[in-house]
């Protein structure tokens, strides 16, 4: 997905916001299983997805546990991190080759006093992983795992695809034998 693509799909800029917030970004590629954001660890980058697959983890005693996938076009940021300038709690694992797009946060933070179109398309962005959050415990606290992949199916079929089913289980809240069951029965 182009640069302009995923900006317009925050906010649209006027041409000379967009320009200048587009200077601030450079293309980056890492090969599959890269860890691209470590928990514990201040990331200072805000990174939007080109083509590729990630997924964010956190990890417990005995297993990762797998709570959001992105793909094209999505942003990858560590909230805390983007913030609170903290440590994050997550981790980042890119599922496929994948080509970012990278941002600074300084330099972000540096544009939004700059360009008051660039701040108005950052608390957009911000506003949207906001909802994005909200959706998920929503999500986690009043649907089954058979709605929860059902929305899965009806939002981004191409990830049942390109995303190994332990992944999509853990993600689920289930095990991968409970995944093929919920599988069976919708076919």
């Amino acid at each position: 997905m182009t640069l302009d693509k995923i900006l317009d799909r925050i906010c649209p800029l006027p041409d000379s916001s967009k320009a200048s917030l587009k200077r601030s970004i450079e293309e980056v590629s890492f090969p599959r299983n890269f860890c691209l954001m470590e928990a514990d660890k201040v990331i200072p980058f805000v990174y939007f997805i080109k083509k590729g697959i990630v997924r964010a983890y956190a990890s417990g005693e005995d297993k990762d546990i797998t709570f959001w996938f992105g793909s094209e076009g999505e942003p990858v940021v560590s909230m805390k991190s983007y913030v609170e300038n903290n440590p994050g709690y997550e981790n980042i694992e890119l599922l496929e080759p994948c080509e970012l797009y990278k941002l600074k946060t300084a330099d972000l933070k540096r544009l939004y006093n700059e360009d008051i179109h660039i701040a108005n398309w950052g608390r957009k962005f911000a506003e949207r992983e906001l909802v994005k959050t909200e959706e998920l415990i929503i999500s986690r606290q009043f649907k089954t795992a058979l709605e929860r992949y059902k929305d899965l199916m009806r939002e981004k079929p191409d990830l049942l695809k390109r995303v190994q089913l332990g992944h999509i289980a853990s993600y689920l809240g289930i095990a991968q034998v409970s995944l093929s069951r919920i599988r069976a029965e919708i076919k």
